[in-house]
């Protein structure tokens, strides 16, 4: 017969250090975005370099459309900068914690 086990009594709520729920909001909202492999993959271009629109579109296989809308995801959820040039704009990681926040899920995954 299975062993019954009991389980172990919850800590008390003050005992926790829960952020905020409009904290853990935004939190979620972020990994939502992470949630999407056409961003990942577009954030895996931007990985290293500062690329235009159209080479992100030819790097990823998609529309310049398409790449242009995920892009405006990126950028309202800080993961992504833009810079312009004349008539042309570059995109880039926005910060390391972007590259860090991929390489951990990298890792994870290939554990």
């Amino acid at each position: 017969m299975a062993e019954i086990k009991e389980a172990m009594p919850a800590p008390p709520p003050e005992a926790l250090d829960m952020p905020d729920d409009e904290v853990l909001y935004e939190l979620a909202d972020l990994f939502r975005v992470f949630g999407d492999s056409t961003r990942i993959k577009i954030l895996y271009a931007l990985h290293d370099n500062e690329l235009c629109v159209q080479d992100i579109a030819n790097a990823v296989q998609l529309s310049q459309s398409a790449v242009s809308h995920q892009l405006r995801v990126l950028k309202d959820s800080k993961l992504v900068r833009f810079r312009r040039d004349g008539k042309t704009v570059y995109y880039a990681l926005d910060d390391d914690h972007v590259r860090s926040i991929l390489s951990m899920g990298m890792d994870h995954i290939e554990e």
